[in-house]
């Protein structure tokens, strides 16, 4: 299988993309989970099909993400395409693709979509990346590019139960740490995902703790 053009398919797609969902977000969620994947399976071996799995749906979830896809439907059809090419025989291609459009956090808020196991490690790769020192950094740039306000005491946050709400409410960056990102820990798969969310999640709310203490100064 070649994991090469699975790369270069995700640079190409997610060239110029400066939201915090680039070509490095999708390297890093592919080599976390294919690393939590090998930790929690000591039997497994690094060059397995299952890992080969786990990492290209890892370097491609983006790619067809709606925040910034213009045509999320043409780019899974692209990949259809792409993957028995690869070698991917068609149950592997299958675990790819249904992963990659049921994994995102707002496709899980009104239905619990059950991934395969290789899809519960990328899901949780990806939302570790929501967290800690790169969680911060990403949660800001996405806000800063999308004109949110970094916060503001008369906009309170919300309980989210939709998907068009989570899409079009009003928010503010600080806003999404306690309306997502805070609640992101006990929504994990994968025992490795577990206590690593549980480190980096304390990391975020020290942030925002001090972030507060110096707002109301």
């Amino acid at each position: 299988m070649n994991i090469d053009a699975v790369i270069d398919f995700t640079k190409k797609h997610l060239e110029g993309e400066k939201t915090g969902h680039d070509f490095y977000h999708g390297e890093r969620v592919a080599k976390l989970a294919s690393k939590m994947y090998l930790a929690d399976h000591e039997h497994a071996h690094r060059d397995s099909r299952e890992v080969a799995i786990i990492k290209s749906a890892g370097y491609l979830h983006d790619t067809i993400d709606e925040k910034i896809c213009a045509d999320p439907a043409k780019v899974v059809k692209e990949i259809e395409e792409l993957l028995p090419q690869l070698g991917f025989n068609d149950l592997e291609a299958w675990d790819i693709l249904y992963t990659i459009q049921h994994m995102s956090f707002s496709a899980n808020i009104e239905h619990q979509y059950h991934l395969p196991l290789s899809g519960q490690y990328v899901q949780d790769a990806d939302r570790l990346e929501s967290l800690g020192a790169i969680g911060i950094a990403r949660a800001f740039t996405y806000g800063g590019k999308h004109g949110n306000k970094i916060y503001d005491p008369k906009i309170k946050p919300e309980k989210l139960v939709s998907h068009d709400q989570y899409r079009n409410h009003e928010e503010t960056t600080i806003n999404h740490f306690y309306e997502k990102l805070f609640s992101l820990a006990d929504l994990m798969n994968t025992p490795a995902a577990k206590k690593e969310a549980e480190r980096r999640t304390a990391y975020m709310r020290n942030f925002v703790r001090e972030f507060m203490q110096e707002w109301n100064i």
